[in-house]
């Protein structure tokens, strides 16, 4: 049989199978390594994965790479990202080295509130434009799927256009595209000392506007789904306040994710696992007790030890405790301009590994099938199996583990994205 493609010879195929649904426990540790492994891609999806002498003897190609030496494993999904944004906050950076926290940058209207301004100046082409680059970085790092939310408009209007800008970037570029609606992701300025009118504002008119803009677009057509996020947090919005949005969104047919557990346990984690959120993010300040009823349901745990890195903490959130009960985990850049400047997912397997505790299997695993879980496309990506997308890395290192061990530079030789080498 003739394919497209057939990547051979690999010193190890890393498959990250799980058929079954997101890894867990010790089935975390099982990356599905095939020594001398191939994988067959035909018409954008694999066909097949195996030893390499059962695989060229099966298959001719079109095209043929020789992996000998190197690890080919699944392409890196990033199930959190705030990638479209205009503007920068380096100055904010210097602000923390000098001693102010995340939380008095962002009550003294900095934070979130200043990327607002320059978001709500800027066009849905200028927005796609500075993020262009941004994504061909998170590319040439292996990232071949992401999740890429609103968030920084914080009015009906500049929300929709955060959103025809993640379209317009996700028909322009490789690395595929997710898109959620965070209207919740702050108190605009001019809600000030109104949250519960603001999120009426989010619930009566921005939620109906970004749903309707959805059903016309090309993200309902091709099957990807809306999802709908809310920063439920001290000085962000509350339980009840986040619970209204996260109710609505779901009512409008929207899937659910919540920031939750960054600064403090606010019950937020509660809720959204009540509601059926598809995944709860950084949960820094989650407690054995959250980490329990986490492993106890099906939402996945999406950690982000870039956000800690660049605050310059020693506190992390206990990925290892999280993994040891049975929940499934999920890493993530949370690549944004204020607290995870941070394109590169093997960065953050490198900090996963070390200020986490996670094995390098672990991280390799949150980082893509149980990444591609929490953007509700697991069973589309984030592994090496028959019928799935052909999303591939091509790494230069006879082992895996190189991509944790490794850090500073680049080990992704070839990155493959439905079945095309870039």
């Amino acid at each position: 049989m003739n394919v497209d493609l057939l990547i051979h010879s690999a010193a190890q195929l890393v498959t990250c199978a799980s058929p079954g649904g997101p890894k867990r426990g010790a089935a975390m540790r099982d990356v599905g390594l095939i020594a001398g492994g191939a994988v067959a891609v035909d018409a954008g999806r694999i066909v097949a994965a195996g030893p390499s002498a059962e695989l060229r003897a099966a298959y001719t190609a079109t095209r043929a790479i020789d992996a000998s030496g190197k690890t080919v494993c699944p392409g890196f999904t990033d199930p959190h990202t705030h990638v479209v944004f205009a503007g920068d906050r380096v100055a904010e950076f210097e602000q923390r080295i000098a001693g102010a926290s995340y939380m008095q940058i962002m009550a003294a209207g900095g934070g979130i509130a200043f990327t607002t301004r320059a978001t709500r100046a800027a066009s849905a082409e200028q927005l796609a434009a500075e993020a262009r680059p941004r994504l061909a970085a998170m590319l040439a790092l292996g990232t071949t799927t992401a999740e890429c939310k609103s968030g920084y408009g914080l009015d009906t209007a500049s929300e929709l256009r955060i959103l025809q800008a993640i379209a317009m970037l996700d028909q322009q570029q490789p690395v595929e595209l997710v898109p959620t609606f965070m209207g919740a992701h702050a108190l605009p300025p001019e809600y000030a000392g109104r949250p519960d009118e603001y999120i009426g504002l989010v619930v009566n008119e921005m939620i109906p506007a970004a749903a309707e803009w959805y059903h016309g677009s090309h993200f309902a057509a091709r099957g990807t789904p809306l999802f709908a996020d809310v920063f439920c947090e001290q000085n962000a919005f509350d339980v009840a306040q986040s619970r209204r949005v996260l109710e609505a969104a779901r009512a409008a047919g929207m899937r659910l994710k919540a920031h939750v557990d960054e600064f403090s346990a606010l019950g937020g984690l509660d809720m959204a696992l009540e509601l059926g959120a598809v995944s709860v993010d950084h949960l820094d300040a989650t407690g054995p007790e959250g980490i329990a009823r986490l492993a106890r349901s099906g939402t996945v745990g999406v950690v982000i030890p870039a956000v800690n890195f660049n605050l310059g903490s020693a506190h992390f959130a206990d990925a290892r405790a999280m993994v040891d009960a049975g929940a499934a985990v999920a890493l993530t850049t949370d690549i944004n301009p204020g607290s995870a400047p941070c394109p590169s997912m093997p960065l953050v397997l490198a900090i996963a590994c070390r200020y986490q505790r996670l094995l390098p299997s672990e991280a390799l695993a949150a980082a893509t099938i149980n990444a591609a879980h929490a953007i509700g496309l697991g069973d589309r990506l984030g592994s090496i199996e028959p019928g799935k997308q052909a999303d591939l890395l091509v790494v230069a290192a006879p082992d895996y583990r190189h991509l944790a061990y490794q850090f500073g530079g680049n080990l992704v030789e070839r990155v493959i994205k439905r079945g095309q080498v870039y």
